[in-house]
């Protein structure tokens, strides 16, 4: 394999890497916000910490597919 497809690889594997640790970590919040009997506003605070967190990831990656194709990175 040429040197591009490992490239190709170690990224797409690393996206999935981290898209199935935030699935785990969403798994695991919402078996402890049911286990704590956290109210609805604590609840809500907590999704919208780890929306962001997705989302900021989710930010990087396209910032960085627009920069590599201006040719700025």
């Amino acid at each position: 394999m040429l040197y591009e497809h490992y490239v190709l690889l170690e990224k797409i594997g690393l996206d999935l890497l981290f898209a199935a640790i935030f699935f785990f970590i969403g798994m695991a919040i919402k078996d402890v916000l049911n286990a704590g009997e956290v109210p609805t506003f604590g609840r809500r605070i907590v999704w919208l910490v780890l929306f962001l967190g997705c989302a900021g990831f989710i930010a990087k990656g396209l910032i960085q597919v627009f920069w590599e194709g201006a040719g700025i990175g």
